[in-house]
């Protein structure tokens, strides 16, 4: 379904930026499109023809005896041989459909067919993007992760699928992707982790979240320009109005360009920023579960808000605290703090979000403590909190 929904993207108005010819801007004619091949030919290794056969079985296809092969499965308007060789054959009116949809994501774990034609060649230049996960989840962190892209890291990421977080729907994957994007990025990318107790503490100083969004974005792309200096330009998806992070972004003193727009995660340095921080948002959310004894789910919904009430109920209310953004009215809810510690004005990013009010925090310092995020190694632990 990942694969089926990026390449969907990947073929709508939507997915090009302003000006690309791809996107059928000018005055060039439009023509049909071409018909999609109907025969492919792949060189698989014996470990992956066996993953392919199972695949099949699994599938439905009717497994038959190959002369000279190993074997031949039949599906509808699709037939697949493979030969002692290596060799594979994927003949028939849904080959095309059947390589993007089983055989690339399935077994290949590799996007080759048709990525060539439809990525803007804006995106591949040398920028960074930065993306934020957790923003909308009542339990865990909030991470904004930054990546910088360059056209050999364009390439490597193509390769891989790298596409919005968002469309991948397979968290284990998800995961994966952001721990192959780690490499192939070469250290150039930052995250900035807020785990609950930092996320409550700096929401209070705030005040605001898209005052600390903006702020957490631009700690991301300080920490990545420490790293690629010559870096020219950034984009973000555009989550407030432009001059909330453009004074996030003086406060750490950085002249970047930095461009916003809405939906910018169909551009790869924003993808994989998004995948980064997804996957940092997935690990961590996983190691609060432990601590707590109990999964905890993701988003704002009753399944999340019947977790909390157990929580409470278990181990206090102020246990969530630690676990949980207490801004959020599902806190409310099962604390009754409805009026005591928390306003009930709603701020962007989710409706189950409510603001702070200046009696429920502290007064801010003058100065922000600079928040400690990366992890230089170590691919699969989580980095430090703040």
């Amino acid at each position: 379904m990942y694969f089926l929904l990026t390449r969907m993207l990947c073929r709508s108005k939507d997915f090009f930026s302003p000006g690309s010819a791809s996107a059928g801007h000018g005055s060039s004619p439009i023509h049909p499109p071409a018909p999609r091949p109907s025969t492919f030919s792949f060189s698989l290794s014996p470990g992956q023809i066996e993953e392919l056969r199972e695949r099949l079985r699994e599938k439905g296809f009717e497994m038959r005896a190959l002369e000279h092969g190993l074997f031949d499965g039949r599906g509808p308007s699709v037939i697949v041989r493979a030969y002692r060789s290596g060799k594979v054959l994927v003949q028939g009116s849904g080959a095309a459909d059947f390589v993007e949809m089983v055989l690339e994501p399935e077994v290949l774990r590799e996007a080759r067919m048709g990525y060539e034609e439809t990525w803007d060649p804006e995106e591949c230049l040398p920028h960074a993007g930065s993306d934020e996960c957790g923003k909308g989840d009542f339990f865990g962190p909030l991470v904004v992760a930054a990546a910088y892209v360059d056209p050999e890291v364009a390439r490597v990421l193509r390769r891989l699928g790298v596409r919005d977080s968002k469309e991948v729907k397979n968290d284990l994957r998800a995961i994966r992707l952001s721990e192959e994007i780690r490499k192939a990025v070469r250290g150039l990318y930052s995250v900035v982790a807020l785990g609950p107790a930092k996320y409550n503490e700096l929401y209070c100083r705030f005040g605001n979240l898209n005052r600390l969004l903006a702020w957490a974005h631009a700690t991301a792309l300080a920490e990545l320009l420490r790293k690629i200096p010559s870096c020219p330009r950034a984009l973000v998806d555009q989550f407030a109005k432009a001059p909330v992070l453009e004074r996030a972004l003086q406060g750490q003193g950085l002249s970047l360009r930095v461009e916003q727009k809405p939906r910018a995660e169909s551009d790869i340095a924003v993808a994989a920023a998004s995948l980064l921080a997804r996957g940092e948002f997935l690990r961590r959310l996983a190691l609060l579960g432990k601590e707590a004894g109990m999964t905890l789910p993701k988003g704002a919904s009753s399944p999340v808000l019947k977790a909390a009430r157990e929580i409470v109920r278990c181990q206090g209310a102020e246990r969530l605290h630690s676990l949980a953004k207490v801004h959020f009215r599902t806190f409310a809810q099962v604390t009754g703090a409805v009026g005591s510690s928390l306003a009930q004005t709603g701020v962007a990013g989710g409706s189950d979000a409510t603001s702070a009010t200046p009696s429920s925090c502290a007064a801010p310092p003058s100065g922000y403590d600079r928040v400690g995020w990366l992890e230089e190694e170590g691919v699969g632990k989580p980095s430090q909190d703040a």
